[in-house]
């Protein structure tokens, strides 16, 4: 080799090891920046004349691993889906509540109950028939208050998927985009590797709504399409389309027309729907099955044990002063029958002198015409055994032999078994999801010990073809003294 070939041979490594230095760098600054993948340099040898004449690079690669990453983005659906409903589960566990001594629905009819129990003992106290009453409201309030919760739920519900739509409509227009910018680059570059960066960001927000895969497709573009086989993005972007609601009901539905559906031009992806296209996990997963199961059904157990009490303190044999077949203590002020019944449960008016009633109607009877031996527990003591006497029932899940207080403890037991399972399904899948985020970070992150080794090799090899250069240099120098 000739010393002018020695030299651009050096010379050819010295730029290359500053161009390795430079990724290296790039690597370590991004270190821990959401979605970036690890960067290297692609070398070559330099020939010319059939003769090596140096190194060169030809570009910048980014490390991936595609089937990683798909599974990742799987499991990363799975996670928000088990996470919102693990939460929304546990609000609803934690307002009926599971024990006495709490602030939830079963407290409160337990308070009831006790207060029942001890105005019977004491039918003369004004102090006991003022303590019934007060618990008789804290559970109509309570009713009341988680009927209100559950349309406020279905309603965020509603609104997010809304939200939800907005931004999975937007990532989609973005993959396109930049589909079209890398589609006319070359994918070498390190301008080529930002803009992969950013379009998997983008597919990493649209598969927590719903569960994608990218298909690679000539030119370095990719498709977007569901696990249920529906294309989002094939060479331009389609738009979810969902139109959220104004105002909810109990009898608000999407079978009904009520609510709205989700769909991409003409296939259906509401979540449950019997379309092929239904999705089947995410945080649009998780989000219509709340607003169009979970929640409705919570709510339908909570109006069964507003019927429960309406009925069983209605009963004529209770109160032979009232009129036969009007309500008891507690009343419905809408239509009987309806939904929402849980919503609707009041005190009725002739004992409640809030509304203009009569405090002694509790031991009296509603339809007394004026109060009468204050010692007489006949009625009390009737509406106590009516409370704690064992019912059948089969209605809206529930399903067994219960007294007033045991049905709101099943219904609460319930309710904490399913957010149980869920938070089961959360942990699994956040376990499954790490895993899979170590193996994927392993393959295709930075790892700063590695490339420190890789910083300290750039080093050698810089300083070895500055030495190169020094030594031709001194024998140029040396032949010119000759």
């Amino acid at each position: 080799m000739s010393i002018s070939h020695a030299i651009n041979a050096a010379q050819t490594g010295l730029k290359v090891s500053g161009l390795r230095a430079d990724v290296v760098a790039t690597n370590v600054a991004n270190a821990s920046t959401p979605g970036y993948v690890r960067r290297s340099i692609i070398l070559s040898e330099t020939l010319v004349g059939g003769r090596t004449s140096g190194v060169s690079s030809t570009g910048v690669v980014r490390a991936t691993d595609s089937g990683l990453t798909s599974e990742r983005m799987t499991l990363s659906s799975n996670v928000a889906q088990s996470s919102l409903m693990a939460s929304t589960w546990q609000v609803l566990s934690s307002r009926i509540g599971d024990d006495a001594e709490g602030t939830g629905l079963f407290s409160k009819l337990s308070n009831f109950e006790s207060a029942l129990s001890a105005a019977v003992a004491s039918p003369e106290s004004g102090t006991q028939l003022s303590a019934l009453l007060d618990a008789a409201n804290s559970a109509v309030n309570e009713l009341n208050s988680l009927s209100q919760l559950v349309t406020q739920q279905r309603t965020e519900a509603d609104r997010e998927i809304a939200d939800g739509v907005n931004v999975v409509n937007a990532a989609l227009k973005q993959v396109e985009e930049l589909n079209g910018l890398l589609a006319g680059m070359d994918r070498t570059t390190a301008q080529a590797a930002a803009l992969m960066d950013d379009r998997q960001r983008a597919l990493d927000t649209i598969s927590e709504y719903l569960p994608i895969e990218a298909v690679p497709r000539d030119g370095g573009t990719i498709d977007v399409v569901t696990s249920e086989g529906v294309y989002l993005v094939a060479g331009t972007a389609k738009q979810l389309e969902f139109t959220p609601g104004n105002a909810f009901g109990p009898n608000m539905t999407v079978d009904n027309g009520a609510l709205s559906k989700l769909m991409v031009g003409d296939l259906e992806l509401t979540p449950g729907a019997s379309s092929y296209a239904a999705v089947s996990s995410g945080m649009f997963g998780a989000l219509f099955t709340l607003r169009d199961a979970d929640l409705p059904a919570f709510g339908a157990q909570l109006d069964t044990i507003a019927n429960d009490l309406v009925s069983r303190l209605s009963n004529d044999a209770i109160d032979p002063t009232k009129v036969a077949g009007e309500f008891g203590l507690f009343v419905d002020t809408g239509t009987p029958g309806d939904p929402g019944l849980a919503g609707r449960i009041d005190i009725n008016a002739q004992i409640d002198p809030t509304q203009g009633g009569s405090i002694w109607r509790l031991r009296d009877g509603i339809g007394a015409a004026s109060e009468g031996p204050p010692g007489n527990n006949s009625i009390l003591s009737a509406m106590s055994d009516a409370f704690t006497a064992i019912q059948s029932m089969n209605a809206n899940g529930i399903e067994g032999s219960f007294s007033a207080t045991d049905l709101v403890a099943h219904v609460a037991s319930m309710t904490g078994q399913t957010r149980i399972s869920h938070e089961t399904a959360l942990s699994a899948a956040s376990t499954q999801h790490d895993l899979m985020m170590e193996a994927e970070l392993s393959e295709t992150g930075v790892d700063i010990d590695s490339q420190m080794q890789d910083l300290l090799a750039i080093e050698q090899a810089y300083a070895a073809n500055a030495r190169v250069i020094e030594i031709a240099n001194q024998m140029l120098q040396r032949l010119m003294e000759i």
